[in-house]
């Protein structure tokens, strides 16, 4: 579980809540028809701006922005540096068995295209295509919070209007008109807060998380392409530890000092 996106959901919530409540009546922001002219409407426009299968796997894009995968970029590069070793000792197809045990598909794949005698060109464009349709798939899934973020607002003012349109054939009744105008903007605050405390900052999330994934595995291609070139496994420690910030570069350098 992502704590900062607990956290960060949970603080939001709790602002915008405490505000309501410190301004007076909360159920003044309660109005089943605002709230499904924006979430039904909102969810409907998306579903026809993405593919019916994109829609399905919603679920599971909410929770990618909530549940991302811990990424030891120090344990990997130690295992490539492993496997570099091991490979100088006793050849590429001395790590079949170790690929067998990865639990990284991606990886497992990469070890056993270089134990089969791949060219290395091959697969380099074999890793690189794959990596190129995971970024895809990523944008994808950004790209339907990116809609529903874009298209909440715009339901939120549709909803205003129609408040609006309905409060002036009421004009004949003064005392209507300021629950009336309320009711019109509640709208607009659900399709704000739909898009606000939502979906823009689990789009931000989603960006985030693909984007340690795919250094992840641009830092695997360029190891498991190092040690099928057959070069020492300090310089393919080197060269990987350009993938780290500055910390981690420390934080392993010290890892090795303390064996």
């Amino acid at each position: 579980m992502d704590l900062a996106s607990i956290i960060g959901l949970s603080l939001s919530v709790i602002v915008v809540i405490w505000g309501m409540v410190m301004g007076g009546d909360v159920m003044a922001f309660v109005d089943p028809p605002s709230i499904l002219i924006v979430l039904g409407g909102t969810l409907g426009a998306a579903m026809l701006a993405n593919p019916i299968e994109r829609t399905k796997n919603l679920p599971q894009i909410l929770k990618h922005a909530f549940v991302s995968e811990r990424i030891d970029m120090i344990g990997l590069i130690q295992t490539l540096v492993s496997f570099a070793e091991k490979a100088r000792r006793e050849g590429l197809l001395a790590l079949e068995e170790d690929a067998s045990q990865l639990d990284d598909e991606f990886m497992r794949k990469s070890i056993q295209l270089v134990v089969d005698g791949t060219d290395p060109e091959l697969v380099k464009s074999i890793l690189d295509t794959e990596i190129g349709l995971l970024e895809e798939r990523h944008s994808s899934n950004k790209g339907y919070m990116d809609s529903i973020a874009e298209l909440g607002p715009a339901f939120g003012m549709l909803g205003t209007l129609i408040g609006l349109i309905q409060m002036l054939g009421n004009l004949s009744d003064p005392d209507a008109l300021g629950p009336g105008m309320a009711v019109a903007l509640v709208t607009t605050f659900y399709g704000s807060v739909l898009a606000n405390m939502f979906c823009i900052p689990m789009s931000k999330k989603l960006a985030q998380n693909s984007g340690r994934e795919i250094l992840c595995r641009e830092l695997m291609v360029e190891g498991i392409l190092s040690i099928q070139a057959g070069e020492n496994p300090r310089i393919v420690e080197e060269k990987l530890k350009v993938f780290l910030p500055p910390k981690m570069r420390k934080l392993l350098d010290e890892g090795k000092d303390g064996e």
